[in-house]
């Protein structure tokens, strides 16, 4: 589906965003321990005309969501120092991102695990590897482009 969307106004003057799908512009942020999986994603999603941003670890993707506000994050749930559901329950905790949507990445697709991403907070779950549709599926089923 083609279509002409209105972006952001800026400074007086409407940015206008012109994709095959409506999402230039709109800032992911992807957090993964392994480059692979942020590489990958990365490259997905710049091609749809989003606007990435990575992180290796919780606590690095925390600083970043902070300043730069993401529309929508991915996380990966094992991780180092901070896990992706501890990831997850501190931005739902956080007033300002509650209602940012977090999708859960795991190789894991256990029952268990998607509850517990459910329990703090995360609104889908996605097993790894992921396709290009599911990815593009997620942000379109919870962000509002």
């Amino acid at each position: 589906m083609s279509y002409l969307s209105l972006g952001r106004v800026t400074g007086g003057c409407v940015n206008l965003n012109i994709s095959g799908n409506g999402l230039a512009g709109l800032k992911v942020m992807v957090i993964d321990d392994s480059k692979t999986i942020r590489r990958t994603a990365e490259t997905l999603l710049k091609k749809e005309g989003c606007d990435v941003l990575t992180a290796v670890d919780g606590f690095e993707a925390l600083a970043k969501i902070s300043d730069q506000k993401p529309a929508i994050i991915f996380v990966d749930i094992m991780m180092p120092r901070l896990d992706g559901y501890q990831t997850c329950a501190l931005i739902k905790n956080n007033p300002q991102f509650r209602s940012t949507p977090v999708i859960m990445l795991s190789s894991k697709d256990g029952l268990f695990d998607k509850a517990r991403g459910r329990i703090v907070g995360a609104e889908q779950y996605l097993t790894k590897p992921f396709t290009r549709d599911e990815l593009l599926g997620a942000i379109h089923r919870h962000v509002t482009v």
